[in-house]
């Protein structure tokens, strides 16, 4: 029975198995949801459960995105709940007395790896999902819309769980989609576009007592670094996303202090806002690129685009955005804030690859604290959580009221 901590205690089940991406991956979490779910259809024993789906599909080698499909009667759109089952790495950093696979409760806090990002929210989504094979089975028959559970892998890495999804047909552009991800309590329905770069430079190596007859590859890279900084901080800001942003993650070149570097390298990460999309960033590095050149003689540069994700923006008219404000709005007593996401998430994929306008994000707990050593989410988020996606679910499922059609 999904009581009002069935979702906090499934949580510190979840944040006990190790699921870090790169580490253990999902095999283990996967092969326990889909046997808990297994062991909810034996236990309700009901014909009108005989329609429920499971399946699995292998995104990489041991590595297997879950569905569970409770069909609907009608043909509207399917609400989705699509949470990701791969953490980060433990990492270090620790308090002594927290593991980060302990599942340490303290002070109506669970702490641990992925305990927000997002096994809370999975736990969640797992508890909405029982809450509906429980009505099915008390009331005899399925529900007017269908629902789907989709656990899947590698969002904490490319997201090809995601996109593995929509080549299967799991998920397109009709459905409602709502992802579990830390909000702090909040609705997130756009998302800051992410596109990545590599850039290389190629000089000439020579004697650093005769730089004349080498090109400083890494003189040209800061160039095209400082190049790129001027250049972003030129760029109108978006009305809800705000300002395009630009890291350089990663920098590699050169072999000893007294050799002029002949090669250079950067990983660069762009948050991308319109009107600013791929294609101005592109002409943005092959400008950097040209100002280095010219700066550095010798020099050559080059780059690859390594990942292009649209920024997605907000749907004011979206149907499924009604419906998870009243449900949050009913279950709080208050007037839940509508914001953005500024990471990406698996819904944002489905949204930028699919055109689909119905696509957000709800969950428990923080992003300020996914990724960090002590990773906590609070009781009372858990709790909120459950009660709204379980009554955002009875609402779009069941209740022919009230309904905003897609």
């Amino acid at each position: 029975m999904v009581d009002e901590d069935f979702a906090w205690r499934l949580a510190q089940e979840l944040v006990r198995i190790d699921s870090s991406d790169p580490g253990a991956y999902e095999d283990e979490i996967e092969r326990f949801i889909k046997r808990l779910i297994e062991q909810q259809l034996a236990q309700l024993d009901s014909s009108a459960l005989d329609a429920v789906q499971i399946e699995e599909l292998e995104v990489l080698p041991g590595r297997r995105n879950l569905k569970v499909t409770v069909p609907g009667q009608s043909d509207e759109p399917r609400l989705i709940y699509i949470c990701h089952m791969d953490t980060v790495t433990l990492g270090d950093g620790w308090d002594a007395d927290i593991e980060p696979l302990g599942a340490v409760v303290r002070d109506d806090k669970l702490y641990g790896r992925g305990a927000c990002d997002m096994k809370g929210g999975l736990a969640c989504a797992i508890a909405a999902l029982v809450h509906t094979l429980e009505r099915v089975a008390a009331e005899g028959e399925l529900p007017r819309r269908g629902f789907s559970l989709i656990c899947s892998v590698d969002e904490e890495d490319f997201m090809r769980g995601s996109e593995a999804a929509i080549d299967a047909g799991w998920v397109g552009s009709r459905e409602w989609v709502l992802d579990t991800e830390p909000t702090d309590g909040q609705i997130q329905v756009a998302h800051k576009g992410r596109t990545w770069f590599e850039i290389e430079m190629a000089g000439v190596t020579a004697h650093a007592s005769q730089p004349w007859k080498g090109a400083d590859a890494v003189a040209a890279m800061a160039e095209v670094v400082c190049s790129l900084r001027r250049a972003f901080a030129a760029l109108p800001a978006h009305d809800e996303l705000g300002p395009s942003t630009i890291t350089f993650g990663q920098i590699e070149g050169g072999y000893r202090p007294y050799v002029v570097p002949d090669r250079a390298k950067v990983w660069v990460d762009m948050r991308l806002t319109p009107p600013t999309d791929t294609a101005a960033a592109t002409r943005m590095v092959e400008q950097a690129v040209a100002v280095a050149e010219a700066a550095v003689p010798g020099c050559h540069g080059s780059y690859t685009v390594t990942g292009d994700r649209p920024a997605i923006e907000r749907d004011p008219n979206s149907p499924l955005l009604a419906a998870l404000k009243r449900a949050a709005d009913d279950v709080t007593d208050a007037n839940t804030t509508v914001g953005f996401f500024t990471g990406y998430t698996d819904t944002a994929v489905i949204a930028g690859k699919t055109g689909n306008r119905n696509c957000m994000s709800y969950g428990p707990g923080s992003l300020a604290l996914a990724h960090k050593p002590n990773e906590y989410v609070p009781h009372a988020d858990i709790v909120r959580c459950q009660q709204v996606l379980i009554a955002l679910a009875d609402n779009v499922l069941w209740d022919a009221s009230g309904q905003v059609e897609a």
